[in-house]
Formats: C-alpha cells, structure tokens, sequence
C-alpha cells in the first residue's frame, strides 16, 4: 500500500496549500471546466500527446497521474491496464471519481489517494507510465528529489511524461533582474552560471530546457522535449524513458 514519508518533510506545505485551496466550491467549479475545455485546441493537442506516449507501450500499463485533480486528463489515456490518481485535494479527489469521460474507463480499475506528491511513497516498479500536467514546474517545484522517485517507481521501459511553465513564458514577470540574469545565460557559458540559472527557474518552480536535461541526465533519457503554447502560457513537454 502506499504511504506517505514523514511529516516534516520541508516539502509539505505544497499539499497543506492545496488542500486548503482547492475546496469542494473550488473543485466542481473546476470539473465544470473539464467540459467547457473539450473546445480549446491547446487542451486537446496535450490528450493526443498523451495518448500518443501511451501508444509507445506494447502491453497494457498502470499508470500514474501525478496532481490528478478532478481525472480531467484521464480519458485521454491509451492501452490502459490500471490507474493511480494522486492529490493533496480530498474535494478534488471526489470530483475524479466520476471524471469527464467516465464511460471510457469503466473496465479499468482506478485508484484515488490522497497525498502529498513531494513526499509520498510507492512501491519500487510499481508503474509503467508516470505523467502529470500542469502540475510539476507550475504548482510545485520540479526538483532531483521528485526525479528520483519517479525513477524509482517506474519499471525498465517505462516513462516519464510531464508538462512545465517555461521560465520564458509571458505569464512570468519580466522584471529588470530576470531580464539581465537571462541575457548572462544566454551569452554565458552554462558552466559560469548554474546558480545563477537555478535562480531564474526559481528552484524548479519553473523549467526550461537546461533544467530538465540536467535533472534527468543519469536517471531517464529524454525521448522527446519541446515548446508548447496553451491560452495562458508558454509550457516545455517532456516524454522520458528508463533505461530497461
């Protein structure tokens, strides 16, 4: 069974925040918005995207969707043996037992628990896919820890699939710091500026390019990454695999 680590884990007030955030009046709001996001483009190219990483597979998989909120990307899964949904959110968690499409995913078994991404535990091997979006690099930080676990729950072949904020985003503020602090790391080589670039994706509570090649090397290698545009931000999309 899963289980969460302790609970001074410094990375805990990401799932306290949410929780207290994301009440029941915020979560039927949010489900009512699955349905209305049926009509927006950038929406369904990431169902298609992930579906295609689906695709990728030869047998069916169990999956897990990190910061599944109401299930809003579930139905857009493919070749599916077995789901697991987590959330900090208890009220968001009641919404994804009845997500958009639910007719789809009858004949899979789903599991839902509630949990703190930064800190909680699965078993070795346990998934094939691991995927989150709009979640890791937006609403909590990307970071080598997460990495690491993401590993170690995946089994050999499996991947790794996740959306960012890219710190280039026009949704992020350009203030004069971030502007010159950008231009020394374009011009600079990445050897002179790594503290200095860690600063602009704030810890990895944004992620470009760099960060993500740097934090998956020696763990998961990268099968494709690239830029993306949704109606709020400019995002970076990540499919990677581990080694079999």
């Amino acid at each position: 069974m899963p289980t969460d680590m302790a609970a001074d884990s410094p990375n805990g007030r990401w799932a306290d925040r949410a929780a207290s955030l994301y009440d029941a009046d915020y979560a039927r709001r949010y489900r009512s918005r699955d349905d209305e996001l049926q009509a927006v483009q950038s929406h369904r190219d990431l169902l298609e995207w992930l579906g295609k990483v689906c695709d990728r597979f030869d047998r069916p998989i169990a999956a897990l969707d990190l910061g599944c909120g109401t299930g809003r990307y579930f139905w857009g899964l493919r070749h599916l043996g077995a789901l697991t949904g987590l959330d900090a959110s208890p009220a968001m968690l009641d919404e994804a037992r009845q997500p958009i499409h639910a007719e789809r995913l009858a004949a899979v078994p789903i599991t839902l628990v509630q949990g703190d991404l930064m800190r909680h535990a699965f078993p070795p091997e346990s998934f094939d896919l691991v995927y989150s979006i709009g979640v890791l690099a937006e609403h909590v930080p990307l970071d080598a820890a997460l990495a690491g676990r993401v590993h170690a729950w995946l089994r050999p072949g499996g991947r790794f699939a996740f959306t960012t904020v890219h710190p280039r985003s026009p949704s992020v503020p350009v203030t004069l710091a971030r502007r010159v602090a950008t231009a020394a790391v374009d011009r600079l080589p990445p050897v002179l500026t790594p503290a200095l670039h860690r600063r602009l994706v704030v810890g990895g509570l944004y992620a470009d390019e760099r960060w993500i090649r740097t934090l998956l090397a020696g763990r998961l290698a990268i099968e494709s990454l690239e830029r993306f545009r949704s109606d709020v931000h400019l995002h970076g999309r990540c499919v990677a695999v581990k080694a079999s």
